[in-house]
């Protein structure tokens, strides 16, 4: 079993709550960290042995542009996406700031962390 990130993924995108986040937008970071069968990749050299990061990247994206309230739900949608993309994943974390939200103050952002299967056993 090993493990396979990406940190710091960036985006512009539309979600939250309130009606000007869906039309100005904000800044959103994204780390993950998933547990995945990758002895093929390490014994063949082959990328389908393995979790593709450009392909992990395109999945993460196509949800950053759907428009969602709740980060808690944007994370379970990528969680989604890519346990039905790799299904070897055993295990997931991800989590997502929202940069300078709306909450009257400064602040820097706010988080979720969402997990899997340990967030995902409670549904």
């Amino acid at each position: 079993m090993g493990k396979v990130s990406l940190e710091g993924i960036e985006f512009h995108a539309y979600h939250g709550a309130f009606p000007e986040e869906s039309i100005l937008g904000n800044r959103f970071t994204l780390d993950l960290e998933l547990e995945t069968n990758f002895s093929t990749a390490m014994t063949e050299d082959k990328l389908s042995g393995t979790v593709d990061y450009a392909k992990l990247y395109s999945l993460i994206k196509s949800r950053m542009d759907e428009k969602v309230k709740l980060l808690e739900h944007l994370g379970y949608l990528i969680i989604q996406d890519i346990l039905e993309t790799y299904p070897k994943t055993e295990k997931v974390n991800l989590t997502l700031k929202k940069h300078h939200p709306a909450l009257g103050g400064l602040v820097k952002h706010s988080a979720v962390t969402v997990r899997y299967p340990e967030d995902f056993e409670k549904n």
